[in-house]
C-alpha cells in the first residue's frame, strides 16, 4: 500500500493531539490524503471488512481512550480546495473550516455566508451533520456534493439524494462527503466582513473560547435550549475527574488538561441522566463519540 499511496501513513498515531478536547487514544492506521485521486486509491486498497472513521477539526467528536480501530482518515489542511465555480456558487471541499469559507464568501460578496464563521468545524462535518449557527443552516445552501466510497469510487449528488433534519443527515449508505457546492446570494464584501467581525465576538462573549472543549454537548430540544436546561438542573460547574461543566456556557463540558475520555463521556451521560430526572427532557449528544473504551476503563 505504502508503495503506491502519496499520502501520509502512520501505525498507532495518538489522536488526541488532532482533536479540540485533547483526549483520545491512537488511529490503528492514520492517514492523510495526498489530494482526492490519492485518497480513492487509498479506499481501494483497503480490506473489504475494515472500518474507516473521518476525522476533520476534531472540534465535534470524543474520541474515547483506547483509540479507534481501522483507518483513520484526516481531511484537515488535505482535502482544501476551495474556488468560486459561478458567480455565487463556491466548491469547497471537505477539509476546508467552515470559517475559512465564510471569509472566502465575504471576500466575494456572497451573502447569508456569515454564519459559516461560528461553525467549529470543517465543511465535511457540516454536511455530515447539517451545522449551523445564528439561525443558519448548512443544507440550506447546498446545491450539489461529491461523495466517495469505500471503493474510492467518486459521484456528484443533489440534495433530492439525501434526507435532512436539524443536525442529521440520513445520506446513502457507504459513501461520504469529500466537497460541497453551495449557492449564496449577492451581497456587499465589506459588510459581510463586519457581520463574521461582529458573530465572532458575539460568540466569545458568550461561549468559552480558547479553552479544550467540543463546542456544543447536546443538540437543543424542539423549543427550548439544552443549556437552559442544564443551568436549571443546577449541573453549572459539575466537576467528575479533570473534566467539568462550564459556568460561562452549560452545553460546553471543559477539558482542564487533565481529563481522559472517560471522565468526559462519564459527565455528558450524567448531565442526561440528571436532566432527564429534573426536566423530563431527555438530551441527544451532538458529539459523536468514537472509539473503544480502554482496558482499564472496563
Amino acid at each position: 500500500m505504502r508503495a503506491t499511496i502519496r499520502g501520509q501513513i502512520h501505525d498507532y498515531e495518538p489522536l488526541a493531539r488532532y482533536t479540540s478536547l485533547r483526549v483520545g487514544g491512537p488511529a490503528q492506521r492514520f492517514y492523510k490524503p495526498a489530494d482526492i485521486p490519492d485518497l480513492s486509491e487509498f479506499l481501494q486498497s483497503l480490506p473489504e471488512n475494515e472500518s474507516v472513521t473521518w476525522l476533520g477539526l476534531g472540534s465535534n467528536v470524543l474520541v474515547r481512550d483506547g483509540g479507534v480501530s481501522g483507518s483513520v482518515i484526516f481531511t484537515l489542511g488535505c482535502l482544501s480546495q476551495i474556488e468560486l465555480k459561478e458567480k455565487n456558487i463556491v466548491r469547497a471541499e471537505a477539509g476546508i473550516t467552515c470559517a475559512k469559507l465564510a471569509k472566502f464568501c465575504a471576500k466575494n460578496g456572497l451573502a447569508d455566508s456569515s454564519f459559516f464563521a461560528g461553525i467549529p468545524g470543517t465543511v465535511g462535518g457540516a454536511l455530515m451533520m447539517n451545522a449551523g449557527a445564528y439561525g443558519g443552516f448548512t443544507w440550506e445552501h447546498v446545491v450539489a456534493v461529491e461523495t466517495i466510497d469505500r471503493h474510492g469510487k467518486i459521484r456528484f449528488r443533489e440534495p433530492s439524494d439525501f434526507e435532512i433534519y436539524y443536525r442529521e443527515i440520513h445520506a446513502p449508505p457507504g459513501e461520504w462527503f469529500i466537497a460541497g457546492h453551495f449557492a449564496f446570494d449577492e451581497g456587499n464584501s465589506e459588510t459581510l466582513q463586519d457581520e463574521i467581525k461582529k458573530l465572532l465576538h458575539k460568540r466569545s462573549s458568550a461561549q468559552p473560547i480558547g479553552v479544550l472543549s467540543c463546542g456544543s454537548v447536546f443538540r437543543n430540544p424542539p423549543g427550548d435550549f439544552a443549556a437552559r436546561l442544564i443551568d436549571a438542573s443546577g449541573l453549572k460547574g459539575r466537576k467528575l475527574g479533570g473534566a467539568w461543566v462550564s459556568d460561562k456556557h452549560a452545553n460546553f463540558i471543559l477539558n482542564g488538561g487533565e481529563a481522559t475520555a472517560e471522565n468526559i463521556e462519564d459527565l455528558i451521560n450524567l448531565v442526561a441522566d440528571t436532566v432527564e430526572d429534573l426536566q423530563n427532557v431527555r438530551l441527544i449528544p451532538e458529539v459523536h463519540i468514537i472509539g473503544e473504551k480502554s482496558s482499564y476503563d472496563r
